[in-house]
């Protein structure tokens, strides 16, 4: 049930095509927010945008398809999400894939890429949304990350190392913000059920149950998360429920990091 209300709120989401993109789109929306959907893939987009629709509670839903890898990505996302709503209030940042490899191994094209996608994908976007949030004197910003960010594992690079920084932006925009209320936040990716272990497990069935609690067993909480289970905490900090949180960097990861 949706107690947080967005209604007359504007916002923009990247990587919104499936996963915890595709959920925190449609909390937002269900809550009465307008959202701009953005991803690489325009049919996988399409399709998101409808299911999104279907449950919106009033608000306008738009799909733009943009690479926000890319510095003209980032301006083609950021400009037709204002064209359609006038201007931005919340933008979520979570664009990015899994890479992860042993240092020694990891290219320079490599490491770029995910600069690139993971870190300057949140500076370029923040840079068109947070003068504009500071004139208004309202606005949220939320980094999806993940717990590496934190307690980077071996053989973690180069995300653990992105994400470390995405940490940093994180903490050093909520700094300048707090005085005209533009709000900064991190959440922190632990295990969630997702389209990645569906395709490791071979699809959906037993297979899939018994990778996920396997996965579980290293939880305290004994099993993977959800992207639902995520997208509430994102709703919150974008809500004015959130109104006296800012510089946090939350781990929805079911008590799974040593790292707060």
């Amino acid at each position: 049930m949706i107690t947080m209300p967005m209604t007359g709120r504007s916002s923009l989401v990247t990587g919104a095509s499936k996963g915890i993109g595709f959920a925190i789109a449609g909390n937002f929306a269900m809550a009465g927010a307008d959202v701009a959907l953005v991803a690489r893939s325009a049919d996988t987009l399409e399709a998101a945008r409808a299911a999104v629709g279907k449950a919106a509670a009033g608000g306008r839903i738009v799909a733009i398809a943009a690479d926000v890898s890319t510095a003209d990505g980032c301006n083609k996302a950021f400009a037709e999400a204002e064209k359609a709503f006038g201007r931005i209030d919340v933008l979520v940042n979570n664009a990015g894939t899994s890479a992860a490899k042993p240092f020694a191994q990891v290219t320079d094209d490599e490491w770029q890429a995910d600069l690139d996608l993971k870190l300057f994908a949140a500076i370029r976007l923040a840079r068109q949304a947070f003068p504009k949030m500071v004139e208004r004197r309202w606005g949220r910003i939320i980094n999806i990350l993940n717990t590496g960010a934190k307690a980077p594992r071996a053989n973690s690079t180069p995300t653990s190392v992105s994400r470390a920084a995405g940490l940093a932006l994180t903490k050093a925009l909520a700094n300048e913000g707090a005085l005209h209320n533009v709000l900064v936040n991190s959440l922190h990716v632990g295990l969630i059920e997702s389209d990645q272990w569906v395709r490791r497990a071979g699809g959906t069935g037993e297979k899939l149950e018994k990778l996920y609690a396997e996965m579980g067993k290293n939880i305290p909480m004994g099993r993977l998360g959800t992207a639902e289970e995520f997208a509430n905490v994102a709703l919150f900090l974008a809500s004015d429920a959130g109104s006296y949180v800012t510089g946090t960097a939350i781990n929805v990861d079911g008590g799974m990091t040593p790292v707060t």
